[in-house]
């Protein structure tokens, strides 16, 4: 008796349990408190799901809300795209040092204390730009932000950046910002939170709808933008 005509029909029930693509992104939509993209949410304060020009998602005060999810997707990647839906909104805590509103609105952070930052810096003039860095131990921090360019508040936005292993690049809507070289190493296990550091300060006024993570550099034409 031979099993080499059951091979076909056993692999093909393998492929079922696999997933599609090893680096198929996580998807976290923001339309609850309870779970997000299967964790647990670790809640401070209150934020709340809200529609915002058609769009839902999750809104922090910019005073004491914000999330903490207890896990890291892109943790071992050597290369890796972070994609977020979030929508500035005018206001925030002034800064005293800068006298800025400066607001960190995604903050990975690992074991090893390598960290994913984005943040918003307004001016109070109806504007926001972007600032962003990586940074792993022993290397030095990869760190891009230009206050020239700005975009209006009380819009939505997809912000993302990549790390392609060499170089970090950023894109606004999938129209590039930046593009820095330097170095850094794959992050390990750790956690992310969304409209605060992890230091508790900083807290981010606006909204944020969607974060995919990509454990792959996508290429710009097939980065998520809004169409305005």
């Amino acid at each position: 008796m031979t099993l080499a005509p059951r091979v076909p029909h056993l692999l093909a029930a393998l492929a079922l349990l696999l997933p599609a693509s090893l680096n198929a992104a996580e998807i976290w939509k923001l339309d609850n408190t309870d779970q997000i993209g299967g964790h647990l949410v670790v809640m401070l304060g209150e934020p709340k799901v809200q529609d915002q020009a058609g769009i839902k998602g999750l809104f922090f005060d910019g005073a004491k809300d914000g999330i903490i999810l207890p896990t890291l997707p892109i943790a071992g990647a050597e290369q890796y795209t972070v994609e977020i839906l979030f929508y500035p909104a005018e206001g925030g805590t002034v800064t005293p040092r800068s006298g800025l509103v400066e607001e960190r609105f995604f903050h990975l952070g690992d074991r090893a204390f390598g960290r994913l930052m984005m943040e918003t810096r307004k001016n109070g003039q109806g504007v926001w730009w972007l600032d962003h860095f990586i940074s792993t131990p022993s290397q030095k921090s990869i760190v891009s932000i230009n206050p020239k360019l700005t975009h209006p508040t009380n819009q939505w936005y997809w912000v993302a950046v990549r790390w392609d292993g060499t170089t970090m690049s950023s894109y606004i809507n999938g129209q590039k910002e930046f593009e820095k070289s330097g170095k850094a190493i794959p992050f390990v296990k750790g956690q992310v939170s969304l409209g605060v550091r992890q230091t508790i300060e900083y807290w981010f006024k606006g909204g944020i709808s969607e974060v995919r993570f990509h454990r792959e550099v996508v290429a710009p034409d097939k980065l998520q933008r809004v169409n305005k």
